[in-house]
């Protein structure tokens, strides 16, 4: 397997690069298609006497979804372990997760004969609260104007992906998220699959409707 280190505001040493060969052998082991793994280290100082911490991410690139892991510690060599064991358990719970589905198929189903999504406990939303959403009719939360908040909003914009039900499921697993977006094949609309306890998981999806014909004549 390839692999490929580089460093954001910190130098990358001979002795981190050994530590990181040695290290993803497991990777290798739950991963036999791993093609290539990249490992970035990010270096961050900040004000007020804070102590300056590493930032290494992990992103495994094989024939399959890509995986992806990080964490954060004042040592990038224990920062690295951490990366590593959260890739380690995703990889393994997907593997465990397809061994599984094999022998127990769980999950969501799609019928074609009846058109029905099974296996999944998911209760639709009703014609009402459809409308009243579409419509405005539900209350929105105004947000309040904050001159200054301590929370940090990070932004991330990904390509559409169209997929199943069941294939947005593996890849939430493999990403190690708690949910993942997509474009349900099935229907075009924009759904999330999100996880609940053990292998169960739900699925949220926004539904399209025309404008009213007084917004069409304006």
């Amino acid at each position: 397997m390839e692999t490929s280190i580089v460093g954001v505001g910190v130098s990358i040493s001979d002795r981190f690069r050994t530590v990181v060969e040695e290290k993803i052998a497991r990777i290798s082991t739950l991963a036999a298609r791993a093609q290539r793994l990249d490992v970035k280290v990010t270096h961050r100082a900040y004000r007020g006497g804070r102590v300056p911490d590493e930032t290494v991410e992990l992103t495994l690139v094989s024939k399959g979804p890509v995986v992806r892991a990080e964490a954060t510690d004042g040592d990038k060599f224990v920062a690295l372990d951490l990366a590593l064991d959260k890739m380690s358990e995703q990889l393994r719970r997907a593997k465990e997760k397809r061994v599984d589905g094999r022998q127990h198929p769980r999950g969501a189903h799609f019928e074609k004969g009846s058109g029905a999504l099974t296996g999944i406990d998911v209760q639709p939303a009703s014609a009402d609260v459809l409308h009243a959403v579409a419509t405005g009719a539900i209350p929105v939360q105004p947000e309040e104007d904050e001159t200054y908040s301590p929370v940090v909003i990070r932004t991330k914009n990904f390509d559409a992906e169209w997929m199943t039900v069941e294939e947005a499921v593996d890849r939430m697993e493999l990403v190690g998220h708690d949910f993942f977006l997509f474009v349900d094949v099935r229907t075009d609309h924009p759904s999330v699959v999100y996880r609940r306890k053990g292998w169960d998981y739900g699925v949220i999806s926004l539904t399209t409707q025309a404008p009213p014909e007084e917004a069409l004549a304006s």
